[in-house]
């Protein structure tokens, strides 16, 4: 059966050609991303290292101080120099009270009141203007074996007595003993012998009695009391 079609009126716009679509290029789909948790992890944590040694960084940078401290061991009376002292960073203490670095010339040109150990930090209390020994005043030496010492560890500054032991005969006779009052000045071992070498500070009048006595051997020595 077939439809016929009436005249088209002349107000109608013609019939559209329908065109033919073109063929394009074919789009896949979006790639999907590969996650790794490995590196994610890896990531993360070198930022927190990060963070963490910047932290200790500012830390100890912004909490320690520039301080002096002995380069090498300084003896008791000695003239201290540049080349004594070192420059070292401690951390910031109110129960220490260091000679701060820039106070070299407090230090400098003075002399040890007491023996500094080497790496030991400045204070003002281990440097004096006076000379060891001072005028009319004499320093000896006594060797003296433990057993004629205290058993109390000697300090410098220490009142002691150096007292005239019996000679061969081993006889003590009374109101005859001989006793030099002195103060100690310094101590250490004799690495020879193993005797302990007790520097005392006498008057100058008594000094070559002590030292001929000390030189026989026949004397010990006595520790005063320590009070003030």
């Amino acid at each position: 059966m077939s439809t016929t079609t009436g005249p088209q009126r002349a107000d109608m716009p013609p019939a559209a050609t329908p065109v033919p679509a073109q063929a394009g290029p074919a789009v896949g789909p979006p790639p999907k991303l590969r996650r790794r948790p490995a590196l994610v992890a890896a990531a993360v944590a070198a930022i927190c290292a990060g963070a963490l040694l910047a932290g200790w960084a500012w830390t100890a940078t912004s909490g320690t101080v520039s301080v002096l401290a002995a380069r090498s061991s300084i003896e008791r009376g000695a003239l201290i120099t540049d080349a004594d002292l070192v420059t070292v960073q401690v951390s910031a203490d109110p129960a220490l009270h260091p000679v701060p670095a820039d106070q070299v010339a407090d230090v400098v040109g003075r002399r040890a009141a007491s023996d500094v150990a080497a790496g030991t930090l400045m204070t003002l209390d281990q440097v004096t203007d006076a000379v060891l020994p001072p005028a009319g005043e004499s320093v000896v030496g006594v060797g003296l074996p433990a057993a004629a010492m205290p058993g109390e560890p000697l300090l410098v500054g220490d009142r002691v007595r150096i007292v005239a032991t019996p000679g061969q005969s081993g006889e003590v006779t009374a109101g005859e003993q001989v006793t030099i009052a002195a103060t100690v000045v310094g101590v250490r071992v004799n690495d020879e012998n193993g005797q302990n070498v007790v520097s005392v500070q006498v008057p100058e009048g008594q000094a070559a009695e002590l030292a001929a006595r000390a030189a026989t051997g026949n004397v010990a020595l006595v520790l005063d009391s320590r009070e003030r």
